[in-house]
């Protein structure tokens, strides 16, 4: 969602460029084992000695757990083999080299490019989710009609109303931002003064992470943020060198670890509704403190993961460079 704003935003140096929309996959990927072992260091050592044991209250009323029925495991495996088939249908596209999503053929490998494919992600992920969901509705009968696929796509399409139109005012920002020459200027000015006082290299990229994270406790939504950000920050360190696909990475991590100190997360207020079916008293400054290691861990962790990765000159992701040559 956000590479489709960082791929404007570089297009301000550089008309041409293109944001694979898995540019950043490889290092994301590979942060999930670190994560995990933290995360699970910071609950058993540091957040459950703090609660100590959990004493529930004698007016609580704790729903206990629907078992999954007959038909709904049924339906499940039937969504499951629908899932597959799906998928080895798109795979029929892709591995042959004539295949309906590979492009013209590179020079430089010989083979035909896996462009389209790439292009067609998000229609690939959209088609895969909708079988999968209405084979299971028709085997576990919660889906009778084709009423009741509009009803259901209806009300999940709901949800998307307030992404729509941030959408809208960042494309308009982006456009107008891009027209009046602003990001040009401020790339250049900015880079060159980050470059007078000798402020490049891994210090840059941590101080735009930290930059980040905290633009993040006063703006909840990622895209929204980025579309502010991206226009700026994008050309600027393209221009001392680095790729929009290095700049978005520095990003996400620093969007990620803040996310739950902030009650103006949309999701705040929801984790609160579930945190006091079971404790009462839970409220935005007890969500907070307990977040607040995993927080610090998170960010322990992926600041050098990204340095060490930048270092080592890995690719961050499917056409995904870490540096950027004009």
């Amino acid at each position: 969602m956000i590479a489709a704003f960082t791929e404007p935003a570089a297009q301000i140096i550089d008309p041409e460029y293109t944001v694979n929309p898995l540019s950043n996959y490889y290092l994301m990927a590979a942060s999930v084992p670190f994560i995990g072992l933290i995360g699970t260091w910071v609950t058993e050592k540091i957040l459950v000695p703090r609660l100590g044991p959990y004493k529930p209250s004698s007016d609580l009323e704790i729903d206990e757990e629907t078992p999954i029925t007959r038909q709904e495991v049924k339906a499940l495996k039937w969504s499951f083999a629908a899932t597959l088939a799906v998928l080895a249908l798109f795979m029929l596209t892709i591995i042959p080299a004539d295949g309906l999503l590979r492009g013209e053929v590179d020079p430089e490998t010989g083979s035909r490019s896996f462009q389209p494919f790439y292009d067609s992600l998000v229609p690939i992920m959209f088609i895969v989710f909708f079988v999968a969901g209405l084979v299971y509705g028709i085997v576990a009968k919660t889906i009778k009609t084709d009423k009741d696929v509009a009803d259901m796509t209806a009300k999940s399409m709901s949800t998307m109303g307030m992404y729509i139109v941030i959408a809208f005012v960042a494309a308009q920002f982006v456009a107008y931002f891009n027209w009046s020459n602003l990001g040009s200027v401020l790339a250049v000015k900015g880079s060159d003064g980050l470059k007078a006082i000798g402020f490049t290299g891994g210090p840059l990229l941590v101080a735009f992470i930290i930059v980040s994270s905290l633009v993040n406790l006063v703006m909840g939504s990622a895209s929204a943020k980025w579309a502010l950000l991206a226009p700026i920050f994008v050309p600027m360190l393209m221009l001392m060198g680095y790729s929009p696909e290095t700049t978005q990475a520095a990003y996400r991590i620093g969007d990620s670890y803040s996310n739950i100190l902030t009650p103006l997360l949309p999701y705040f207020p929801l984790v609160i509704v579930f945190a006091q079916k079971y404790v009462k008293k839970v409220g935005i400054g007890t969500l907070i403190s307990m977040m607040l290691p995993y927080a610090i861990a998170f960010a322990l962790v992926r600041i050098p993961m990204l340095l060490v990765w930048i270092w080592a000159k890995l690719p961050l992701g499917i056409e995904g460079p870490i540096y950027y040559t004009p």
